[in-house]
Formats: structure tokens, sequence, C-alpha cells
């Protein structure tokens, strides 16, 4: 049986000594005051202010996306070089036909070396707006016109070193055209029912991490209510 307390100690390597740990028997929320725990009570203490920048240096410069060193003191005080990929922001569309059915995309990724399903997506050119953005790619990618676009998702989705802010859009009141995709996209279009996409997350014929936040966050907080 386990009781918390001096099991999880021993399960998990925490010490003993001068550490409390308690489960209210009214509650499944745990309640303890372990080393995680101090740390995740320090969060409320973080200074509330940007990093200091002492020097920048542009390593590299290309279309797609660039690479800066930085110098800096972060808010916590710690002075530290980070290494950061520039990147100007991108779109990502959830376009939802009158049917229910979600339009997707499938082309060559040579990062995977392999074909990819994914939404609609894009990086921004200067001075668009998220909603500029959406449209431009709806259109470029799949032909397809939209009357509304709403942003439901704003992520960072690699904040560790890359800059990028990604903005994920639903589609409304979707109408077919003619594409205009860029030279080097070779792209199919094709539509699916929420049952089929659920199956190719669940089968990991999906595996664009985007398209995979889009989709769950509007099948769990969208199309539910």
């Amino acid at each position: 049986m386990f009781t918390g307390g001096r099991d999880a100690a021993h399960a998990y390597g925490w010490p003993m000594r001068k550490e409390k740990f308690r489960l209210n028997p009214l509650s499944s929320n745990l309640q303890f005051t372990l080393p995680g725990a101090r740390m995740a009570k320090e969060i409320f203490k973080q200074p509330n202010k940007k990093a200091r920048i002492l020097k920048s240096e542009i390593i590299y410069e290309g279309k797609a996306f660039g690479v800066r060193r930085d110098e800096l003191i972060e808010p916590t005080g710690v002075r530290t070089t980070r290494e950061v990929v520039t990147h100007p922001g991108s779109v990502v569309v959830l376009p939802v036909l009158p049917d229910g059915r979600i339009v997707m995309v499938r082309q060559y990724r040579h990062a995977t070396r392999q074909y990819l399903w994914e939404l609609v997506a894009g990086r921004m050119e200067h001075g668009e707006s998220p909603k500029q953005g959406a449209q431009r790619e709806l259109i470029e990618e799949t032909g397809y016109r939209a009357k509304k676009f709403t942003v439901f998702l704003d992520v960072f989705p690699t904040p560790g070193f890359l800059e990028e802010r990604m903005y994920i859009l639903l589609a409304e009141g979707v109408s077919a055209g003619d594409a205009a995709p860029e030279e080097d996209e070779k792209i199919v279009v094709a539509a699916y029912t929420r049952k089929q996409l659920e199956q190719m997350m669940r089968t990991g014929k999906l595996k664009d991490a985007k398209s995979i936040a889009g989709l769950l966050f509007y099948f769990s907080f969208i199309l539910s209510k």
C-alpha cells in the first residue's frame, strides 16, 4: 500500500530530513514541501522585467531564418550567452468547410526526409497581421478563400532557442478557388472529418506538432461548445 510520506520519499529518493509530506484525505491534491515545491513557489518571486542585452552578433542570415548570439544579463541576474534562431513569426490555418470537414495539405519536408500531412501554414511577411498572413497562405496553398479568420492559439513552438511566434487561426465561411503555390511548393490538398483526423493522430499518420496542437484545441475547446 502506497501511503505517501516515507513511501514516496523512498521510491523517488527524496530526502526525509527537514522535509514534510502530507496527504489531505479530503482532497486528491498532494500537499508537500519538497525541493521541487519550494522551487515552484519561487516562480512568484521572479522579477517582472526584461533581460539586459550587452552585445548582439548576427552569425547567419538566410532566407527562412537567421542565427544571433546575445550576451546578456537575464532578469534573474544571471550573466550568460544565448544563441537564438531569429524568425519573423508564422501562421497556421484551420479551414473548416460548410460540411464540417477540415482542409489539410500534404507536402515534402526535407528536414524530416518525408511527406507530412499538415494544416495550412507559413511564415508571415514583413508588416503582415496574422489574419492577412493566414488569408494569403490559405489562397496560395489551397485556393480556398475564407470570410472570417479568428486567432484561437498564440504560441511559441520552440522557446528554448527559437524566436518564432506562431498564430493558429480558425478559417470560416470557406469556399473553393484557384491555388497559387510558390515555385518550390508541390502540395496535395484534401479534406477530412473529425473522426478521420483523430484516427490519423492515434495511428501516427499525422506527425506535425503544430497541426496536432491546433486540431486538438479546436476539437476540445471550440467544436465542443
